[in-house]
Parts: structure tokens; C-alpha cells; sequence
């Protein structure tokens, strides 16, 4: 099973969804806008990615990252907090099997999972 980050508003991540479903894959989806990840999630999210940069799971071009004052530059930790009050700013869709994980930009990126 897969674990996916998704929003339904978002274009890539619907994409990503339609993947998946056209390879079979049994996935739970989360609504993660409405249902946030905490910081241990995101963390733990962060791990399965090879712990990446915490920048590189979050959307730096959306408004509010811009309203909380948020630097590419900010410690890894701030940024983790920043995500979990502020949900808005994960990187969409984020895809979570057993101890690995991608961001499906492009939704093809997902089949790595597979």
C-alpha cells in the first residue's frame, strides 16, 4: 500500500493519483491540507526521501512562505515546523511506501515506488 499526500485541487497531484490507479496499486490516500502531517510525520516523511533538504519538500513559491518570513536558507528544523502549522507548503504529492518515499513531480516519478 501506498501512502499518498495529495490534493485534489492540484493538477500533478491528481495526475499522480491516476498513476497509480492505472498500475493497480492499493493507495490510502491523504488529504494532508485537511488532515496535516506533524513534525515527527514530516520528519519521518524526510527519512524515506534520503533526507533531503526539508526546502526540498516544500513549496517556497506559495504566499504564505513568503508571509512567515521562510529563507531557502532556514534550518532544516524551522522549516519542518513551518510545514506542519502550515500544511500549504508541502511539496504535492508526496508518496510513502514502507521506508521510502517520493514527491511525484513529474508523476512519473512515482513509478519509482512500484
Amino acid at each position: 500500500m501506498i501512502e499518498y499526500w495529495h490534493n485534489p485541487r492540484c493538477s500533478k497531484s491528481r495526475a499522480g493519483l491516476a498513476l497509480l490507479e492505472e498500475h493497480g496499486v492499493d493507495v490510502h490516500l491523504r488529504r494532508y491540507l485537511e488532515d496535516a502531517p506533524s513534525r515527527e510525520e514530516l520528519s519521518a516523511a524526510r527519512a524515506a526521501l534520503g533526507n533531503p533538504p526539508a526546502i526540498e519538500m516544500m513549496r517556497p513559491g506559495e504566499a504564505r512562505f513568503k508571509e512567515l518570513g521562510l529563507s531557502k536558507t532556514d534550518d532544516d528544523a524551522r522549516l519542518l515546523v513551518a510545514m506542519a502549522e502550515n500544511p500549504v507548503l508541502i511539496e504535492r504529492p508526496l508518496a510513502i511506501r514502507g521506508d521510502r518515499a517520493v514527491i511525484g513531480r513529474p508523476p512519473e516519478k512515482l513509478l519509482e515506488l512500484l
